[in-house]
């Protein structure tokens, strides 16, 4: 998707000072990928975006940050809750992540963060409900993260605290509700709305590429 918003409209590629956001994309190329925020919901209706926007990106830094946490933070979700509940996790707290934002007024936004944030608001519960050495300490590498985020989104702009905190609150909560492997075994339940997120988040992403592409021959 990233290479494809440049593609859109490579003679906007944008240099900024801010790390997030160089090599940047336009950001009308964005929107017409499926971005999310209060631009593209209410001057759009494009309310399919609380899940298109988080398989884009506004840089390259911004890619390999987020790469960087999925790759610690997954393999830690994935083991104590499953694929199943991991891909419900990812989906689910991204759209709701990304719609706290919406709510707080937030123009126009992108990103996988808000999933990440849930997948870590997952693994605070787990760890806290777990209890043990291992649970504190999982507990405590995690919250380190949250503290992390807090400092970036201070001194960065333009970054969505607002999609954090709705990923993190939700994680947690989701975490309660799926269950994790300890208590609860993933069953025919979780796989069929795993299967669901994939089935829903592959519509959307096939709609979004048409429709920009759609837009740009007109």
């Amino acid at each position: 998707m990233f290479v494809l918003s440049i593609m859109l409209n490579p003679l906007s590629l944008r240099f900024s000072a801010n790390p997030l956001t160089l090599l940047s994309p336009s950001d009308n190329s964005l929107i017409l990928l499926g971005a999310t925020g209060t631009i593209p919901i209410d001057q759009f209706h494009r309310g399919w975006t609380l899940i298109s926007a988080n398989y884009l990106h506004g840089g390259i830094l911004h890619i390999l940050f987020n790469m960087m946490a999925l790759r610690q933070i997954g393999p830690l979700v994935l083991q104590e809750y499953g694929l199943s509940r991991m891909i419900v996790l990812y989906t689910f707290t991204g759209v709701i992540g990304f719609a706290v934002s919406y709510f707080a007024g937030v123009a126009l936004t992108i990103g996988a963060s808000a999933s990440l944030c849930g997948l870590i608001g997952a693994g605070l519960y787990f760890g806290k409900s777990r209890g043990g050495i291992y649970g504190m300490t999982i507990y405590k590498q995690l919250t380190g993260w949250i503290f992390g985020l807090f400092l970036f989104g201070i001194m960065i702009p333009g970054i969505n605290n607002w999609g954090h905190a709705g990923g993190i609150g939700s994680g947690i909560l989701l975490g309660f509700v799926l269950g994790y492997r300890d208590r609860k075994r993933e069953n025919l339940f979780h796989g069929i709305l795993a299967g669901g997120c994939i089935v829903l988040t592959t519509i959307v992403l096939v709609w979004a590429v048409y429709s920009a592409l759609y837009s740009r021959l007109l």
